[in-house]
């Protein structure tokens, strides 16, 4: 294999195309047909609640807490990660462990169900450390792979294959789900829930198959013949540490982090729990014309994501990143107050086609604003450890915040609502940060 240059195109082609591979997982697990899935077990079982370790629980908030608790395992375990990743000096091998480790717990939520309850969250568990693990790897290549120049075109253009390859692979288990006797699987209700258990095992199959070609021309790294020890081990948190101080000495990514740290905390958020409020809160009509409406929702969004994330790359280039996230950031505390008087499909569509516009545009340009604001270093895992600490323990607040609120207020509506007072601190430590 012939080793490729900094900023060549098929080595930049190559690290974007791993947005195309896992992506599948983030639209079809994370944000559509699981949700419906997970919804649907509850529903034709006559339940809302569950019993579980003694206390009985909303399936929304166990889902949300659920979430929230692999997030904060994800955040103790990315600096470990780095530490041992920056001694061995080969990312890749981490980045392929958690890649295959996501993909085959996808392909075991084949089997979730309620009589099995925490066995099937714990795969859905390992699916969602796997994503994340293997993102933060995919991340940190970004200033390996491509200079300050290229980064924010490059940023775009993964989060753009990403869409396009997910919104395939969607359709595909769309109309698995809409006409399962074509595929062989009967016209019935449970031919419908088979469908969805099979999107599964698709994922997980797409995951791997399309990744080869992204670890086939990622640099390895320098090896490395010293043996990982136990001391080895908190060297990612003094790595941490270390960045943590040397933020004292560059006002600019401190200020920037501190924001990012608040406005991404409601952005994974909404994204994490989008299905679910649009499954409880609006009026669909009947089962079938909800799935639809939901699938077809994350579709809109994904679409348009695309169109988002290419037209924030453009703004950013006129305007500044940080002027272009301001904006981001008031159009989704707009958002968060629509939502809270949604009860129609077409608002829902409507809404949705706003938030694909907001969400492509507002992930793609912090990746990339954040790895511009970096010193010089080859340090760089250790920085975007920092960055993925920081996003993952926000979405653990962010999501035990909304979780509490639905379990004790018993509507969605009053989280979603709560959720626009970060986006609107998010704006106001943003024009804290130097523009230049």
């Amino acid at each position: 294999m012939q080793t490729l240059e900094k900023g060549s195109k098929k080595l930049l082609n190559a690290w974007a195309f791993y947005d195309w591979a896992n992506s599948v997982y983030s639209l079809v697990i994370a944000s559509s047909i699981f949700p419906i899935y997970y919804q649907a077990l509850f529903s034709s079982a006559g339940i809302e609640y569950i019993s579980i370790f003694g206390g009985t629980i909303r399936s929304t908030p166990l889902i949300t807490y659920t979430t929230a608790i692999a997030f904060v395992f994800i955040s103790i375990l990315i600096p470990i990660l780095s530490g041992v990743a920056d001694f061995v000096g080969n990312k890749k091998v981490f980045m392929k462990f958690f890649c295959y480790l996501g993909a085959f717990s996808c392909m075991g939520l084949y089997f979730f169900s309620l009589e099995n309850i925490l066995t099937s969250l714990f795969f859905y568990l390992l699916a969602l450390v796997g994503f994340w693990c293997s993102w933060i790897f995919y991340n940190s290549y970004l200033p390996d792979v491509a200079y300050p120049e290229q980064q924010d075109k490059l940023s775009a253009k993964g989060f753009s294959l990403g869409y396009i390859g997910s919104v395939l692979l969607l359709l595909f288990n769309l109309a698995m789900i809409m006409i399962p006797e074509s595929f062989g699987l009967g016209d019935d209700g449970e031919s419908k829930m088979k469908a969805m258990q099979i999107s599964f095992v698709s994922v997980g199959i797409w995951w791997l198959l399309f990744s080869q070609y992204t670890f086939y021309f990622l640099p390895k790294g320098k090896r490395s013949n010293n043996k990982v020890t136990w001391h080895l081990l908190f060297d990612g948190y003094r790595e941490l540490k270390k960045v943590y101080k040397s933020l004292t000495e560059n006002k600019v990514l401190k200020r920037y982090l501190s924001a990012f740290f608040v406005y991404s905390m409601a952005v994974q958020t909404v994204m994490l729990v989008a299905t679910y409020f649009g499954e409880q809160e609006i009026d669909w009509g009947s089962e079938n014309q909800k799935t639809i409406g939901l699938i077809s929702s994350i579709l809109i969004i994904q679409l348009v994501a695309i169109l988002g994330a290419q037209l924030t790359s453009l703004a950013s280039g006129k305007f500044g990143n940080i002027t272009t996230l301001i904006i981001i950031n008031g159009i989704w505390a707009v958002l968060c107050v629509i939502a809270f008087f949604m009860t129609s499909p077409i608002q829902f569509y409507i809404t949705a086609g706003f938030v694909g516009m907001v969400m492509g545009g507002i992930q793609a340009l912090s990746r990339s604003t954040y790895s511009k604001f970096l010193p010089k270093t080859k340090d760089t895992a250790s920085y975007f450890s920092f960055y993925d600490v920081s996003e993952k323990i926000g979405i653990v607040i962010g999501m035990l915040i909304y979780g509490f609120i639905d379990q004790y207020t018993g509507s969605m509506r009053n989280s979603i609502v709560f959720l626009m007072l970060f986006f609107i601190v998010g704006v106001i430590l943003l024009m804290r940060v130097p523009k230049k």
